[in-house]
């Protein structure tokens, strides 16, 4: 089976980056570190996927991203 891409596009260049959400009310001073995610998008058509940080590694997620 081969390798495959974005499901929008089906590029292979793909990126990732650390984001902190903010929740409301309270959440938004005592709960920033359990709002923390890694978004992996595509660098060709912007598509994205949102993982929350402590449910898999970088590594992991890519693969997550690309269907593998």
């Amino acid at each position: 089976m081969g390798e495959k891409g974005c499901i929008k596009c089906g590029s292979t260049n793909a990126a990732t980056k650390e984001v902190a959400m903010t929740g409301t009310g309270l959440s938004k001073l005592f709960d920033v570190q359990h709002n923390q995610f890694t978004v992996v998008y595509c660098k060709n058509c912007g598509y994205a996927e949102f993982y929350h940080k402590k449910s898999s590694t970088a590594s992991n997620l890519l693969d997550l991203f690309f269907g593998q």
